[in-house]
């Protein structure tokens, strides 16, 4: 069984403590987990607003705007799904300890960059390099 981590509320990762122990994988697996926590409490709210919507609009122009802003919803629910599928994939290289290494070049991600992204899985410069790339062959 695993033993649990103390994390005092005000903890922040830093750069002078060994990169990636337990209480900097604690601090990650808990910014995951309430992140995952609040798109699926968004994700209820968004069904349950589009179950309660569908109703008949006899206004053309209102019923245009209510498709769209359906479709715009349905268009973040996906996103958000999209998101909560990496957020997952973060979680599992927290259990197979591999979070918080560039699978690129296998060097560590800067503490800043996982705490503004957590679900980084590139170095800055490894993704940088590959959006060049990326820019290169979409101008082909």
């Amino acid at each position: 069984m695993k033993q649990e981590v103390f994390l005092p509320d005000d903890y922040r990762p830093a750069e002078d403590e060994p990169f990636m122990n337990e209480r900097q994988v604690e601090y990650f697996r808990r910014k995951l987990h309430a992140w995952k926590t609040d798109l699926m409490a968004d994700s209820r709210d968004t069904i349950e607003g589009l179950q309660d919507s569908t109703r008949n609009i006899p206004d053309m122009a209102d019923r245009a705007s209510e498709e769209t802003d359906r479709a715009l919803e349905l268009r973040t629910r996906d996103r958000q799904r999209k998101l909560v599928a990496k957020i997952e994939s973060a979680l599992r290289r927290i259990d197979e300890g591999e979070y918080g290494y560039c699978e690129v070049t296998g060097d560590p991600i800067s503490l800043k960059r996982l705490d503004a992204r957590p679900i980084a899985t590139m170095s800055l410069e490894a993704q940088e390099r590959h959006e060049r790339r990326e820019r290169v062959h979409r101008d082909d």
